[in-house]
């Protein structure tokens, strides 16, 4: 048997694979901060429709290390920010946003998960009907408190109150120093309420949420005429408004006034947010809480619970404590049964 003989790595009958060498990997971020930026305003599969700051409407894909972009969020653009036809910019960065509306997740979905709608509005249009289709007072609380949440400030659009009076509903929620407005549309078509409902969202972003059939598509062709939503009617049988508007879509409108209109809900869950934060939204009872003993779940049977004194003060008193209960319940009902 012939002897071993080792051949050296600069024998050419050896074939070394070539190595990623030894240099390290930088972990330093390509800087984005003179990018130019522009805001989100649909979104529809993997393609972001996005209208730059110079007034450029222009569609973007998002970079692989971007793990999610929402309407409303603030990002920086590269590639082709033309806007031509069959052209793509590039989403290489998302600006920290300032607010963030939210669900969570229930039933028949993935339960208790967290999904962010839309970001960086400051105001929410909770858009209910008077009557056809019925207002749903538990569906209005927990806008208020997903409100809440985001630090945005809930505002409660009444619509077609050439049906019926807006007063139980006003009795309901003005306790909660609510801002109110009425709207109803008149024989020549024209919709009242509309000039006081316009000085509402000047100059602000705001998402309009509400059951199907309520009248949001209409309010926003009428706010922003350029829109175009298509209007549905409602079902006879059910009480139901018939879906319209598919996926949340944000218009821009005269003095920096942006309203984004979101798909028709049935239920908006709230697992995600803690009775703290709803606190919050009650100033003063925020305060009188304090005298509460400590891990008091301020609710109707808590023992000692501050606030059911304070509701014994006067009348004003009991409809807030009554209000901040309610969204307490109304928290609890969205959560999922294991977390109750």
């Amino acid at each position: 048997m012939a002897p071993r003989r080792d051949i050296g790595t600069d024998d050419p009958r050896v074939r070394v694979r070539p190595g990623r060498g030894s240099r390290p990997r930088t972990k330093r971020r390509p800087d984005y901060s003179d990018a130019p930026r522009g805001s989100v305003t649909s979104v529809d599969r993997g393609r972001y429709r996005v209208i730059t700051d110079a007034g450029i409407d222009v569609v973007a894909v998002k970079a692989r290390e971007i793990p999610s972009v929402v309407i409303g969020d603030r990002v920086a653009l590269t590639s082709d920010l033309s806007g031509k036809k069959d052209t793509l910019a590039r989403i290489v960065e998302v600006d920290e946003r300032k607010t963030a509306l939210s669900r969570s997740a229930e039933d028949g979905e993935t339960t208790g998960k967290q999904r962010v709608i839309v970001a960086n509005a400051d105001q929410l249009l909770i858009v209910t009907a008077l009557a056809d289709p019925p207002p749903r007072p538990g569906m209005i609380d927990r806008c208020i408190v997903a409100a809440y949440d985001a630090g945005m400030e809930p505002i409660l659009c009444l619509t077609k109150s050439d049906l019926t009076s807006d007063r139980e509903l006003r009795r309901l929620y003005e306790p909660l120093d609510l801002r109110i407005c009425t709207t109803a549309i008149e024989p020549d078509g024209t919709v009242r309420g509309l000039p006081e409902l316009r000085e509402l969202l000047a100059g602000h972003r705001t998402v309009l949420i509400g059951h199907s059939g309520v009248g949001k598509s209409s309010l926003v062709n009428e706010l922003v005429p350029s829109a175009q939503r298509r209007i549905g009617d409602v079902n006879v049988v059910t009480g139901r408004g018939r879906h319209t508007s598919t996926s949340a879509v944000a218009f821009r409108a005269e003095d920096g006034t942006w309203i984004i209109d979101t798909p028709g809900v049935r239920s908006f869950g709230l697992a995600h947010v803690e009775p703290d934060d709803i606190l919050r939204g009650f100033d003063d009872l925020l305060e009188v809480s304090a005298d509460c003993p400590r891990g008091c779940e301020h609710r109707a049977d808590s023992l000692d619970c501050a606030l059911t004194d304070y509701a014994r003060t006067d009348e004003r008193a009991a409809s807030r404590v009554d209000s901040y209960r309610r969204l307490l319940a109304a928290r609890e009902a969205a959560l999922p049964d294991y977390e109750r």
